[in-house]
């Protein structure tokens, strides 16, 4: 039997075709007078069903009626506590990778591998030995870090100073004011001081 000849009368789909869901179209779509969503209330809405992690229907979270955790130790003020910085350790030991006279800086440490980045401040601490001499070049240093580094004949500097603490003093009491000392001069003599210069005293008995 020869083929049919592919025209727009005999044209269909490979695959049967699906109508798809017309949700609130009116009761002749098959969903109903409310599509499926009841009548009224928050579940009728759009997004109902999308809330966030720790909602509660709108009133005062769990979350928000417990105690928060205050100190050092308060994920409110972190990293560990208000105006704390994090800084990244990197001990005495890790510098076996630099060869002698090498310059130890955040961007060497990269490069040996010994941080990830260098967004974050270095700071090298005591742990472990060092033979040789370098030059380092770091945020911060402790003590027994530098005296390790200087004693095999290295020397280090600070990329930031060290902020120093403030030491507030007391303000002093203002010392009450003194009494002006009293005067011994005669009330006359007193008197003849206060007079006007120029002012001569009449002789007695020149009255008219």
């Amino acid at each position: 039997m020869p083929e049919k000849q592919l025209n727009l009368t005999n044209l269909s789909p490979a695959q049967p075709r699906e109508d798809r869901k017309r949700v609130g179209r009116g009761l002749g779509s098959g969903k109903g007078r409310y599509s499926g969503r009841g009548i009224k209330g928050q579940k009728s809405r759009s997004g109902s069903h999308k809330m966030r992690a720790g909602f509660e229907g709108g009133q005062t979270t769990i979350y928000m009626r417990l105690g928060k955790l205050r100190g050092a130790t308060s994920k409110d003020a972190m990293p560990i506590g208000p105006f704390r910085t994090y800084t990244q350790p990197v001990n005495v030991r890790d510098l076996d990778r630099f060869e002698a006279g090498d310059e130890v800086t955040p961007e060497t440490l990269v490069e040996k591998r010994v941080i990830k980045n260098t967004r974050i401040d270095v700071k090298l601490l005591g742990v472990g030995e060092v033979t040789k001499k370098l030059t380092v070049r770091v945020h911060a240093i402790s003590a027994t870090a530098r005296e390790k580094i200087e004693g095999a004949g290295g020397t280090v500097e600070l990329l930031r100073e060290p902020k120093v603490k403030k030491v507030r003093h007391r303000k002093a009491k203002p010392a009450a004011a003194e009494e002006p000392e009293a005067t011994t001069e005669e009330p006359e003599a007193a008197a003849e001081a206060e007079a006007p210069a120029g002012e001569a005293e009449e002789p007695e008995g020149t009255e008219d």
